[in-house]
């Protein structure tokens, strides 16, 4: 007669664990975590800040550059510093995602807006083509957080409210009237003087501003939960008051795995290129962000 053991399964939590007292939280969390739920989204829009406010300025900062000969190609050149930050955030953003993971949302969030602050303030201040180039990459380089964000969003509310939380990061990109201000001792002769700081450096009082947003972003940081287990993952412990779970030396492999009915409880992980349907989310989402960001770059706001 085979004797089955039968499994008591509780979640344990740790004291010293951030994530397992945000859980603990969220079990007696009724209704929308509204005050959570606003800090993902201005987390989220002021990220896309440093995108979406180039674009209406980015024409004329070029061709202040005198990098171009002719005027018919100084959207070349503009297309340079626009792909600059997109090509420093490719390079860096699976390293973000894996200092997230080991070390935690919450400090990449502050490093990634405080990083944010300071070099879209140094773009601001570029005067020659090859500047804004370097700090539009450097910007971007340090700009790990969709990765981190979203995750971060999916973590810190109840499973019913997934779809809302990732929702807001997405719907965060939207119409910034900061980047109309630029060139301002042109807009406003009689509140800025052209010897002024705006005056000599033309594009700086956006990026200034968004810098300003970055820091109150990451002032406000300090003061969020972490969502990450730190210290230990939320196991699922058996009860020894019951049956325990027998496992004889005979069913153990070389390594040391516990073999059940002849598989090893410790299975190779599976090749994620061969996930067809994740390869092709990923494709589409890569098609349709190629067709948002080639509008965003004709047609500014």
């Amino acid at each position: 007669m085979e004797k089955e053991a039968l499994l008591m399964k509780k979640v344990v939590y740790y004291e010293n664990c951030p994530g397992c007292q945000l859980d603990k939280r969220k079990e007696t969390q009724t209704g929308i975590p509204i005050k959570d739920f606003f800090f993902v989204w201005i987390v989220a829009f002021s990220n896309s800040l440093p995108i979406s406010s180039l674009f209406p300025f980015i024409y004329f900062m070029v061709r202040d550059t005198r990098v171009a000969k002719r005027e018919v190609d100084i959207g070349y050149f503009a297309g340079f510093v626009g792909a600059a930050f997109m090509f420093g955030r490719a390079l860096t953003s699976f390293m973000w995602g894996v200092i997230a993971d080991r070390y935690g949302r919450k400090p990449v969030i502050m490093v990634c807006t405080f990083s944010v602050a300071i070099f879209n303030a140094l773009f601001g201040l570029s005067t020659t083509f090859w500047m804004a180039v370097s700090t539009r990459f450097l910007l971007g380089s340090m700009n790990g957080l969709p990765g981190p964000i979203t995750a971060y969003a999916s973590e810190l509310c109840r499973q019913e409210y997934r779809a809302l939380a990732l929702s807001l990061v997405r719907t965060s990109n939207v119409f910034v009237v900061i980047s109309t201000i630029f060139m301002p001792a042109e807009k406003f002769p009689n509140v800025v003087s052209k010897d002024s700081l705006f005056g000599r450096f033309p594009y700086f009082l956006p990026c200034l501003c968004i810098s300003i947003i970055e820091l109150v972003v990451f002032v406000a940081s300090l003061w969020i939960p972490e969502t990450l287990h730190m210290n230990h993952r939320i196991e699922e412990k058996e009860d020894n008051s019951y049956a325990p779970l027998e496992a004889s030396v005979s069913e153990c492999n070389k390594k040391g795995n516990v073999q059940t009915d002849g598989k090893s409880l410790s299975e190779p992980n599976k090749n994620l290129l061969k996930n067809w349907p994740l390869m092709a989310a990923i494709i589409l989402y890569c098609v349709f962000s190629l067709n948002d960001m080639a509008y965003t770059q004709v047609i500014p706001s």
